[in-house]
């Protein structure tokens, strides 16, 4: 297997596209505005509830710097939203490398943008195993794929990319991009990293367990099988 080794990266790296899916919307009242106020020029690309919003805090400025992600990569989401983020589009933006041509010629040839900063957390699988009488298609409903997923490839190319998981950290990252022009430090993007990876580790690590007390009678019970 070829894996690509990179020498050459920025330590400041300017926030110019975001992208925001969020269970918990804590903050973001906070958080939007002061990006938009640091770069004007900032996009943000976001789905269903936290598209909704996000256009209420933007409010008139919301159709000059505010896509929903289905009308970025030209996929409607499934029913139920089952499928929002997981396209090429996406995950060219979030693990293009800055200085590799053959990345940059990706994004041209799909009309895609570098991702910057990436905001998620994820379906509240915790507090629906905590409810009583959950049933295992509940807690299966609340599963997060797409989320872990954008995590995940953002906190890989630290290099470039903040990944964004904890609504503690939005003071302190607008306080970082204020003092730097709109950028993010090497430093910031390794430390979110490190915790991106804790989050998604930590959230697997429930849903094992939870799986691991459930009976197969208790998941029969809930399916009519054919």
């Amino acid at each position: 297997m070829s894996i690509n080794v990179v020498d050459t990266i920025d330590d400041r790296v300017k926030v110019r596209h975001v992208l925001i899916s969020v269970s918990d919307k804590t903050g973001l009242g906070m958080f939007v505005p002061e990006l938009r106020k640091i770069n004007p020029e900032v996009r943000f690309f976001s789905t269903g509830g936290t598209y909704a919003r996000l256009k209420e805090l933007l409010d008139a400025d919301a159709d000059r710097c505010l896509t929903q992600v289905s009308d970025y990569t030209g996929q409607p989401e499934t029913q139920g939203g089952l499928v929002k983020t997981l396209d090429f589009k996406i995950y060219l933006g979030l693990l293009t490398e800055t200085y590799n041509d053959a990345h940059q010629a990706d994004l041209q040839r799909t009309g895609s943008v570098p991702i910057d900063m990436v905001v998620v957390n994820l379906y509240p699988f915790r507090a629906t195993i905590a409810q009583a009488g959950v049933t295992v298609e509940q807690a299966r409903g609340n599963i997060d794929i797409g989320g872990p997923c954008m995590i995940r490839a953002a906190a890989k190319n630290f290099i470039r990319v903040a990944s964004v998981v904890d609504p503690g950290d939005y003071e302190r990252i607008i306080n970082e991009l204020a003092v730097r022009e709109g950028c993010t430090s090497l430093n910031l993007r390794y430390e979110l990293a490190g915790k991106a990876f804790g989050h998604t580790a930590e959230y697997d690590r429930t849903i094992a367990e939870f799986m691991a007390t459930q009976s197969i009678q208790s998941v029969t019970t809930c399916y009519t099988q054919k």
